[in-house]
């Protein structure tokens, strides 16, 4: 596995992380037995970064990290968020009070009295960044945090919050479907010193080796309301991502790891952090770690998935609210 820094200060992780937000079965019922096979064979393999937040099935996710971590201490490094209130309407909220007692409680639910990132997991537009910067270097001079991030900003936030103190990772979506990070943010991350981590790295599960299948989504399956999870836009992703997979095939690798592949060619300060709770699809994400692709496969993925490809808008209305739409 290809290590990589976590922002210029951070420790070395592996280049691949694994995202923890299934923990909570939002992408299907889910239980903890399951959740902890996982763990454990991500760390035979070289996954070494947890991604997580208190929103997450409201807590649900760290606590069964932090059940994990009890028996297995020392083996990750880990990320939560806060930020994000859901009582008694949905809203962010970045005051100091709020996130302090929101990092308590992620703390608590890890079983641990320090993690390496804390990330602001929606920014709060009406207060001003460099005053939420100085609550979080606040947490750092505590040393109940390595460093901090944010998530989904643009890179104008970022430059203003790293004028105030070093930010260690920004997070936003990015895979083969969703380039925007493209356009300023990848490249404002490394002029900075800051990780740039992609969360959604293999495109919400298009990039698995079967394609999904809306009608079975659940309740509470975040793609159920997804613009292109829905007809006719589905139909017509399918039909362009199915070139790219039988392409990996053809290369010898999962659609899964060649994609993930592909995102860790676009700086070595990125770091990619695909979410699953199934150890053959977790198996198949941590080979990317060690795949380099030449020039001639990276080109053919950019003819079969050119920039933009994707039908449908990677948001609904209702789901892009807080984030910063900078393009």
């Amino acid at each position: 596995m290809d290590q990589r820094r976590l922002g210029n200060d951070g420790p070395m992780i592996g280049a691949i992380g694994l995202g923890c937000m299934s923990f909570a079965g939002f992408y299907g019922p889910t239980e903890a037995a399951e959740s902890h096979r996982t763990l454990a064979r991500a760390h035979e393999l070289g996954v070494t970064h947890l991604d997580t937040a208190e929103l997450y099935g409201r807590g649900v996710s760290e606590q069964v990290i932090g059940d994990f971590l009890r028996d297995h201490p020392h083996r990750f490094s880990i990320a939560t968020k806060g930020g994000i209130v859901l009582e008694p309407k949905r809203h962010f909220d970045n005051s100091r009070d709020r996130l302090r007692s929101s990092l308590e409680g992620s703390l608590k639910r890890l079983g641990v009295d320090h993690i390496d990132l804390y990330y602001v997991h929606r920014r709060e537009q009406e207060r001003p960044v460099e005053e939420v910067v100085e609550t979080l270097a606040e947490f750092v001079r505590e040393g109940k945090i390595g460093g901090f991030g944010f998530s989904e900003i643009a890179p104008s936030t970022l430059r203003r919050a790293a004028a105030v103190h070093p930010v260690r990772a920004v997070q936003s979506e990015y895979s083969l479907w969703s380039r925007m990070p493209e356009l300023g943010m990848i490249e404002a991350c490394w002029e900075l010193g800051t990780a740039f981590v992609a969360f959604s790295p293999v495109a919400r599960g298009m990039f698995a080796d079967t394609l999904p299948d809306p009608s079975g989504f659940g309740d509470m399956d975040f793609r159920r309301n997804n613009p292109r999870f829905q007809e006719p836009n589905f139909s017509a992703n399918c039909r362009l991502v199915e070139q790219f997979n039988r392409y990996a095939v053809s290369q010898g690798t999962h659609p899964a790891t060649l994609a993930l592949a592909w995102v860790l060619r676009h700086g070595s300060h990125v770091i990619a952090i695909p979410g699953t709770r199934s150890v053959g699809h977790l198996e198949q994400n941590a080979a990317a770690g060690s795949l380099d692709l030449n020039d001639a496969q990276l080109a053919e993925i950019d003819r079969l998935l050119p920039r933009g490809f994707a039908h449908g808008d990677r948001y609904s209305d209702k789901q892009i609210i807080g984030i910063e739409r900078y393009c």
